[in-house]
């Protein structure tokens, strides 16, 4: 009896437990497909639950960091959204790629245009970003998201060292450390492309001596169905003198 009711008084508190911590979980976020190197591109996701029951999210704005401005940002077309990128003139300009910037994307948009995210779902929306500022380990987005039922919720709170997680978190996308090309991870095109090329190559460096292996190959394995025939027909004839063995006794 003791067992079971303990039993009982852990599965109530695990139940509370996730009940508490569900909504942490909830919460807009960021993350890179692959890795956010420093001074490199990257796509990054930002995902979006529904955590109402009765209403959709009908619009998600992110707001992009001042103090570290990004001059490339390009969305990914989504069915059923429409996609505005705001762009602001910058106090400072950037160089990318030996040209002056004087205008990066301070915000992205996306306003449903059919049912947008509905209870019980969550959304990814995609962008393409760089290059990634090499001065900073992380990047905070301060994003809102506006419900069917004209209900705010703004996820702008910045994590405090030394503190507890606040309850409207804004996303914070990590960089890792700068690559060698500063043009990030590998996309899955360059990866197929890449393995294609070290397939031809390896093809083309083994034609010459391909013909005489191929040869030895091929009287190897005339020699093996010989010999496997032979073993065949010893078998056979084996159990025959057995079988007529065994009648003779």
């Amino acid at each position: 009896m003791k067992a079971s009711r303990a039993a009982a008084v852990a599965a109530v508190a695990g139940t509370a437990v996730l009940a508490v911590s569900s909504p942490a979980f909830a919460h807009v976020s960021v993350q890179p497909e692959g890795t956010a190197a420093k001074g490199g591109y990257a796509v990054i996701d930002f995902k979006v639950p529904n955590e109402r029951d009765d209403a959709s999210t009908t619009k998600v704005e992110v707001n992009f960091p001042a103090d570290h401005p990004i001059a490339s940002v390009m969305p990914q077309p989504m069915a059923g959204w429409k996609i505005d990128v705001t762009k602001s003139k910058l106090a400072k300009p950037l160089e990318m790629h030996g040209e002056k910037i004087d205008q990066a994307v301070t915000k992205v948009t996306w306003t449903a245009e059919d049912k947008g995210i509905e209870p019980g779902y969550f959304q990814k929306f995609p962008l393409s970003v760089g290059a990634l500022p090499e001065n900073t380990d992380e990047l905070v987005f301060k994003a809102v998201q506006t419900y069917s039922n004209k209900e705010v919720v703004r996820w702008i709170e910045v994590q405090q060292e030394g503190h507890d997680e606040p309850e409207n978190p804004a996303p914070v996308l990590a960089l890792s450390a700068a690559t060698g090309d500063h043009h990030g991870s590998a996309t899955a095109e360059d990866t197929a492309e890449e393995t294609s090329a070290k397939t031809e190559t390896t093809a083309s460096d083994d034609s010459g001596p391909a013909d005489g292996t191929d040869t030895t190959a091929r009287v190897l394995g005339v020699v093996g169905i010989v010999v496997g025939a032979a073993g065949v027909a010893y078998g056979v004839l084996a159990g025959r003198r057995r079988s007529t063995t065994g009648t003779e006794a």
